[in-house]
């Protein structure tokens, strides 16, 4: 599994930062390492520099191999809630689409 992160331009992104939230989601994802070829990781400031609640969003796209690609997004009033959420939400999510498929 392939982790892409991207950053908007008001998101001052480091390689700590990064490396802190693929960590995560990797750690997170991982009992479906095998289905997912890519996670890309996108997180932007809504508000800019103004100061605003929830204006934190992360996007999470999984590309699962042979299906359409997977969203999940959160806004929050830091990065690392507006990660943690969406990865929560791409793990059920997930769960619901391999539940389907191993039905079949």
């Amino acid at each position: 599994m392939t982790i892409q992160f991207n950053t908007g331009r008001n998101v001052n992104g480091n390689e700590a930062l990064a490396a802190t939230f693929i960590a995560l989601i990797s750690d997170e994802l991982k009992r479906f390492s095998r289905q997912i070829t890519r996670v890309e990781v996108h997180l932007s400031d809504e508000d800019g520099n103004k100061a605003s609640e929830n204006d934190k969003r992360c996007i999470l796209e999984a590309r699962l191999d042979g299906l359409d690609p997977i969203v999940a997004t959160n806004l929050a009033n830091t990065y690392e809630l507006a990660v943690a959420g969406a990865t929560k939400k791409m793990k059920s999510s997930l769960d619901k689409v391999t539940s389907r498929l191993s039905n079949h």
